[in-house]
């Protein structure tokens, strides 16, 4: 049975090439006609997916890139692996998933499984996706399932393979049918009840990141009071064996996962009635954040950041990826550029953004910021200048300097 996966992204691109080298043959259907050319090149934005194994899969026939769904004679496999991002007040934008649900509606024959493995609200596959395909094609008997992605861009030891999967379908047949499909490259795979209990999982796990991040970063604005290092409080705290999990202070969250499910989990509640009040709080405190460590930095700096030549090594959302969604080095250089200060910013992955370029690391500089400390990043320069340098990476890695926050 063929498999047609809508959206070749950060989430839907390792799902096509994983599900073809496990011998399943596998249209990967995207939008972004500029996006399938690039992938047909053999060119991939994943960290995920070398580029050699797209051509080589392509070369086999068991991959092909489309930007049209095919129109079909026997049932396939759908996935739905499009983006699911918050609109300005921080709703969810449902739009790209009903236009795959259109999509599929146009094209999808009895006896398919539908699998939604976009991040949505609880509810999303039995409330939103089977009600529009149902009406859309007009069908009576198709599986849906759902089997929220698991997906950390450049983990090197958790991978789709590795990492355990959720899954479920809305009865029966369909939790069989999905349980098979993944159980092809998935080395674990855990069914739950219904689908509402894998679509909760997916929201909570990154919901729970959220609310230790913003925890820890209240950490952070009392240990700078108190003049103490939050990365030897969370060392100690730390050496118990039992009942605590390390976080580690930031400048914000990014990505495609943490400041967004848990937005999502809030929008369920409010569905049934119900106020997740910590959440939104959590929310609150890393949205703004920004400003606190800002005005830190212009003690400092003497109390004023105008004309003060300050550079940003690293402005993606995560170490080794160049994914730019979502991530707070872009809202902290603005700040820092409305209070004056000229901003330059290096970024081996990212390049360009904002019609801006990367930098070369700079020696003459006011201050310099560590924000996303690629692998790439040489930080030699600046420690043989003597550059001021403050280090806000999210992490325990020791650059050469203390860690500001």
């Amino acid at each position: 049975m063929d498999l047609i996966i809508l959206g070749q992204g950060y989430v839907g691109l390792p799902l096509a090439v994983n599900a073809a080298k496990s011998g399943i043959k596998v249209y990967g259907f995207d939008i972004d006609i500029n996006k399938i050319n690039r992938l047909k090149l053999g060119i991939s934005e994943s960290p995920e997916v070398k580029n050699s194994d797209l051509m080589k899969l392509q070369e086999d026939k068991k991959i092909e890139f489309i930007n049209q769904l095919p129109k079909l004679k026997e049932s396939a496999i759908f996935v739905i692996a499009v983006p699911t991002p918050l609109l300005k007040n921080r709703q969810p934008d449902l739009s790209m998933l009903e236009k795959a649900c259109q999509l599929i509606s146009s094209v999808v024959v009895d006896g398919s499984l539908i699998i939604n493995e976009s991040t949505s609200f609880i509810g999303t596959l039995s409330q939103f996706v089977k009600p529009k395909i149902d009406l859309g094609s007009g069908l009576m008997n198709i599986d849906y399932a759902v089997a929220p992605e698991r997906i950390d861009p450049g983990n090197k030891e958790w991978n789709m393979q590795s990492t355990p999967r959720i899954v479920s379908g809305i009865d029966e047949k369909s939790t069989r049918r999905v349980f098979e499909f993944y159980s092809k490259f998935c080395s674990q795979v855990n069914i739950v009840s219904k689908p509402e209990v894998a679509e909760a999982a997916k929201l909570f796990e990154n919901t729970f990141r959220l609310v230790n991040i913003a925890l820890v970063n209240e950490l952070s604005e009392l240990s700078f009071r108190f003049n103490f290092s939050t990365q030897e409080a969370i060392t100690a705290a730390s050496t118990k064996p039992y009942g605590f999990l390390a976080f580690y202070p930031s400048i914000g969250v990014g990505g495609h996962c943490i400041p967004v499910d848990p937005n999502y989990l809030s929008y369920s509640a409010e569905q049934v009635g119900a106020n997740l009040d910590l959440i939104h709080l959590a929310d609150k405190i890393n949205l703004e954040i920004h400003q606190k460590i800002v005005s830190r930095i212009e003690g400092l700096l003497g109390g004023k950041l105008q004309g003060k030549q300050i550079q940003v090594a690293g402005i993606a959302y995560k170490p080794n990826v160049s994914d730019l969604r979502e991530s707070p080095a872009l809202t902290l250089i603005m700040y820092l550029k409305k209070l004056g200060a000229f901003v330059t910013w290096h970024d081996p992955l990212v390049k360009h953004w904002n019609n801006e370029n990367s930098t070369l690391l700079k020696s003459e500089l006011d201050l310099a910021l560590i924000v996303t400390p690629h692998d790439l990043i040489d930080f030699s320069i600046w420690k043989n200048a003597n550059v001021k340098v403050l280090d806000l990476s999210a992490n325990s890695n020791d650059y050469g300097w203390p860690k500001f926050l």
